[in-house]
């Protein structure tokens, strides 16, 4: 009798698995609280690490052509004066590295496609769990309940899984709030993914494919402060002196396009494996945006754990501790990282600016790229 996996959240990570386990032949169920399947928020990267992991899961000639391939990244300060630039002739010799931008919407669409529909249980907000040796009950909001043999939470940064196994485990705030839009733009032809440092804040403009631009700005202010109901007038306003492309950019921006986020992650954590109970995705090790990393992680558990599942498909709670053991170190190096990132570009002190700007653009890039390297030299695959 095929084992049951209960697949918490129909995200990245919770579809890329389905996808999976529906190809290893698993039986299985996605219960996703919104009222429908759908990727909520706009653009993001998905590095060469992740484009490997889909390698693997023979999913990364379908997901490229989704995605505008970059191939250059930039920060430069609000005068336009180049800080930092990603050496990406060496990367892409050293690491054969694929850099792609995506919409969220997009590969959602495109996972969903990939698996049997009936599989899927929307409007399903699960309020607890039980786990016995022999199986696992999932208990929803409506008062409906489900079991299966193993549970895999993957219901994101806010996971009552995780709350209820680690109550102390809940979402921390980074300091800034971010906002997010995709425009179009058929005068932009560009392959660079540029980030502007400066006084009032960080702006990011990246290119999507059919003529769209993914931008971001992030912002340093209290959690809940009047800055979360600045309009789009407002956020003008806060970047004008910034380049004549972020002033374009925001200029096609709709109101009603833009997503506001307070940019939060959680403390890591020690365990992702709970006898019958996996934590996959953000629900494991959810992390600021600021490597680019945080849906790639999300890719990279699902092959990991597809791995796992192949050499021990007679003992899957086996499969689960070696996953957890493979994902810890990695898993919390970018969150630490990410993190520490994000200090550093969201520095709005004018002398402290100019202390960083110098810095970067006086050090050798084998110091400032440091990060990138360790996250790309490394084999995530490696036992």
């Amino acid at each position: 009798m095929s084992k049951k996996f209960l697949i918490a959240g129909a995200g990245i990570a919770g579809l890329t698995l389905a996808k999976v386990l529906q190809d290893l032949n698993y039986d299985y169920e996605v219960f996703e609280a919104s009222p429908e399947v759908r990727g909520i928020g706009a653009g993001f990267g998905l590095a060469s690490n992740a484009m490997k992991a889909f390698e693997i899961l023979g999913l990364a000639e379908e997901v490229a052509p989704l995605g505008h391939m970059l191939e250059d990244f930039e920060i430069q300060d609000w005068k336009e004066k180049t800080i930092l630039k990603a050496d990406t002739e060496r990367l892409r010799k050293n690491y054969n590295n694929e850099n792609f931008a995506i919409h969220r919407a997009d590969l959602h669409h495109f996972l969903v496609s990939k698996i049997d529909s009936t599989k899927i249980k929307t409007s399903k907000k699960v309020k607890l769990f039980e786990q016995s040796f022999e199986k696992v009950v999932l208990h929803f909001e409506d008062g409906t309940t489900t079991e299966g043999d193993f549970l895999i939470a993957a219901d994101g940064i806010n996971s009552t899984i995780r709350q209820q196994l680690l109550r102390k485990s809940i979402p921390r705030y980074a300091g800034y709030i971010c906002w997010r839009a995709i425009v179009e733009d058929k005068s932009y032809n560009s392959k660079k993914s540029i980030e502007t440092w400066g006084p009032n804040g960080r702006f990011g403009l990246t290119p999507l494919i059919n003529h769209q631009i993914y931008w971001y700005a992030c912002v340093n202010t209290k959690l809940n402060s009047e800055v979360y109901n600045y309009t789009l007038s407002d956020i003008k306003n806060q970047f004008k002196d910034y380049s004549g492309q972020i002033r374009n950019t925001l200029q096609k921006t709709t109101p009603d396009s833009i997503i506001t986020t307070p940019i939060m992650d959680i403390k890591p954590i020690n365990n992702y494996a709970f006898n019958r109970v996996l934590l996959i995705g953000d629900a494991a090790h959810a992390t600021t945006p600021n490597m680019g990393q945080g849906a790639c992680m999300a890719v990279e558990d699902v092959c990991v754990l597809y791995d796992e599942l192949i050499k021990k498909e007679t003992d899957i709670l086996l499969a689960f501790e070696h996953y957890n053991l493979r994902r810890l170190k990695r898993t919390h190096y970018i969150i630490d990282t990410s993190r520490l990132a994000g200090k550093v570009a969201q520095v709005e002190n004018r002398f402290l600016m100019g202390l960083r700007n110098f810095a970067f653009r006086n050090l050798p890039q084998s110091f400032s790229q440091s990060p990138l390297d360790d996250l790309l030299e490394e084999d995530f695959m490696k036992v």
